[in-house]
């Protein structure tokens, strides 16, 4: 048995049981790839998928209980490899954050350029998603840390911790009749809101679902004629008149949005929170820690540590 076999066998059903994807992503041959998984298979004495002909089409209920096992073993190999570079290479390395394009665009720079002062020899690597597929990274191993507001703490694989509370504004072109309103003193309602076509975040991103609730909790319909993930994109739109933008604060800056108004909508919409998650099982080298206080100071080593074992202990 070896780490190559293990890693047939996983990529396999990760990527669908393609062989040829499977090949592409361990760098090898697809005979390779085969034969890998049928050497593993003969050592355990079990056929870990079903095949039709040469081709895999899902797992066997022996192979369904095995997974986790090789899913784990493969996990501690690569903490095992943090563990020693923690020690041999400290201040070197890569840090791989996956986040919604709000946190990576907003929230993010301030705390990435105070990291790359103090660690110059880790390089980061961003990707961005949905919510889901931030938590999915996290939970394939293709990230060290996500950050997002929705989803992430619906995953019992991941250790999430608060961030930040965030609330969302609205914003409008400087003539449009809501920023005359405000000037004048008038209090925006949600029933006010609701007589322009709105402009937000697409289902599931960036607070969202607190939108949707506080508008169906009033029994008011919301005209949303335009969704998007990104808060730019929102704003453009919005400065071409098609409609009222709900934005997240963070979003507007009074000098780069010159063209737009921004009106205060907390008293509108329930509160955010952004979360950070990792992996339960993951081994984080000591950058990590450092980089996770740098963006949320609250959250330092020995309170991320202490949260671990509670949730150890819990499980």
């Amino acid at each position: 048995m070896n780490f190559q076999q293990l890693r047939s066998v996983r990529e396999a059903q990760r990527r669908g049981f393609n062989l040829t994807e499977v090949a592409n992503a361990l760098h090898t041959s697809q005979p390779g790839v085969s034969r890998q998984i049928r050497e593993l298979e003969d050592e355990l004495g079990i056929e870990l998928f079903v095949r039709v002909g040469k081709r895999l089409t899902g797992l066997t209920e022996p192979g369904r209980h095995v997974m986790p096992i090789v899913e784990r073993l493969l996990r501690e190999a690569e903490n095992l490899r943090r563990a020693g570079e923690d020690f041999a290479r400290a201040d070197r390395g890569h840090l791989r954050i996956a986040a919604t394009h709000s946190q990576a665009r907003y929230a993010l720079p301030p705390a990435v350029r105070d990291f790359r002062q103090t660690h110059p020899d880790v390089s980061l690597q961003f990707q961005q998603g949905s919510p889901q597929q931030v938590a999915q990274l996290l939970i394939d191993g293709d990230a060290d840390i996500g950050i997002a507001t929705e989803a992430l703490a619906l995953h019992p694989e991941l250790l999430t911790l608060p961030c930040y509370r965030w609330t969302h504004t609205v914003l409008v072109p400087p003539d449009h009749p809501l920023a005359q309103a405000q000037a004048a003193g008038e209090p925006l309602t949600l029933a006010r809101l609701a007589e322009f076509p709105i402009i937000t975040y697409e289902t599931g991103y960036t607070g969202r679902s607190h939108i949707d609730a506080a508008f169906s909790r009033a029994g008011i319909a919301l005209n949303v004629v335009l969704v998007a993930m990104d808060a730019d994109v929102i704003k453009t739109y919005v400065e071409l008149g098609l409609g009222v933008g709900i934005v997240a604060a963070i979003a507007y800056d009074e000098q780069r949005d010159r063209e737009l108004r921004a009106i205060d909508a907390r008293h509108l919409f329930a509160d955010n929170l952004t979360r950070l998650a990792m992996r339960r099982d993951v081994y984080l080298r000591d950058y990590v820690y450092d980089f996770v206080e740098t963006f949320a100071p609250p959250l330092n080593r020995a309170v991320i540590e202490q949260v671990r074992q509670e949730a150890a202990h819990v499980d």
